[in-house]
């Protein structure tokens, strides 16, 4: 089967990948279409260290081919979005309701793939640029066949990250005011969970100007090309300010931006070691700073709920599909995500 694969030095989409069968609490899923996320390239720049050979991918969805012994949530020919949370559901952090600080899910590479009699590693749990892939039960949501699947493969990542940034973590509420600093993928969910959850002001901060209809498409009531000028429209600062670019200094702005009792919340992945300083006195007027890891999310009520969301009109999936691309023109959709050219380019099956 196809899949794109990473050796550490080079990447190339390969059709001799094999895939093991599911096993106890597990699921086979034939992928449709998969989302191109910058931290795939991440993997590629090193920017995320992470062990090859590995097959890419982590932003997916398709159709159930198979399950394991012991799952019955979902059966073959159910539609789902997969999560790259492998979660235990057992310990403290999965019983509070913390899926994401499951440490059993973290750092902890499987290898279900195979070329040439020699395994590969599967990113993020998940390794959705591939035509078929093992996930545990818990990854695998179903969702209402109506939902196109290349849309649907953008809750996996991009929404339950930048809407589940608004919601879960910095818990925005009707009236406050945010500052979004990039308006990627990640970014224009952060700006429709603010119009979701009733922010009153919401500025789109962007240094390329042709961002800026799309920005206000999802929920922008403002748009800058410089974080310079947010004190003019909110002159003692802002009630949440999002970093999704992950660059040390606009970090630094994010928190310089904040009003009293404001929070910075880091959603953008700088490099492991990078640093950031900032004026510790400021905190003192109740400031925050938040890290986030994948929108705080529970994938399978999260998934559900931006499902109805979208299925009512109040959730745009189809608009952040900027284009579509046969996997095997992966080159080119990388190409175009690395030079700002689309919200969100999709791989597809």
């Amino acid at each position: 089967m196809r899949g794109v694969v990473f050796d550490g030095k080079q990447v190339q989409v390969v059709d001799d990948l094999e895939v093991r069968d599911p096993g106890p609490g597990e699921v086979l899923v034939a992928i449709a279409a998969a989302g191109l996320c910058h931290s795939d390239l991440s993997v590629l720049d090193g920017t995320i260290p992470f062990p090859p050979p590995v097959v890419l991918g982590h932003e997916g969805a398709g159709v159930v081919e198979a399950v394991g012994p012991g799952v019955t949530h979902v059966v073959a020919g159910d539609h789902v979005a997969l999560s790259t949370l492998a979660n235990c559901g057992a310990c403290a952090d999965c019983d509070r309701g913390r899926p994401t600080m499951c440490r059993k899910a973290i750092g902890m590479p499987g290898q279900p793939f195979s070329r040439d009699g020699q395994p590969l590693f599967q990113f993020a749990s998940n390794s959705s640029f591939a035509e078929r892939t093992v996930v545990k039960a818990v990854q695998a949501v179903k969702i209402p066949r109506d939902i196109p699947l290349t849309s649907a493969a953008l809750m996996g990542c991009g929404v339950l990250t930048g809407v589940g940034a608004v919601l879960n973590r910095a818990k925005v509420g009707r009236g406050d005011t945010v500052v979004v600093i990039g308006t990627g993928g990640i970014g224009l969910n952060v700006l429709q969970g603010a119009r979701i959850a009733g922010a009153l002001t919401i500025v789109a901060v962007d240094t390329n100007p042709e961002k800026e209809a799309v920005a206000r498409q999802f929920g922008a009531t403002h748009f800058l090309a410089s974080a310079d000028g947010v004190r003019e429209i909110l002159p003692t600062g802002a009630d949440h300010v999002f970093e999704c670019v992950g660059h040390t200094g606009l970090v630094r702005t994010a928190i310089d931006l904040l009003d009293r009792h404001g929070q910075a919340v880091l959603l953008g992945m700088t490099a492991p070691k990078a640093e950031v300083s900032f004026l510790p006195a400021a905190m003192f007027l109740d400031k925050s700073i938040l890290g986030c890891r994948y929108g705080s999310s529970r994938p399978q009520k999260d998934i559900a709920l931006y499902a109805e969301l979208y299925r009512s009109g109040g959730l745009l999936l189809d608009e952040l599909v900027t284009r579509t691309y046969p996997v095997e023109d992966f080159a080119r959709a990388a190409a175009d995500a690395e030079r700002g050219k689309v919200a969100r380019g999709v791989l597809t099956f």
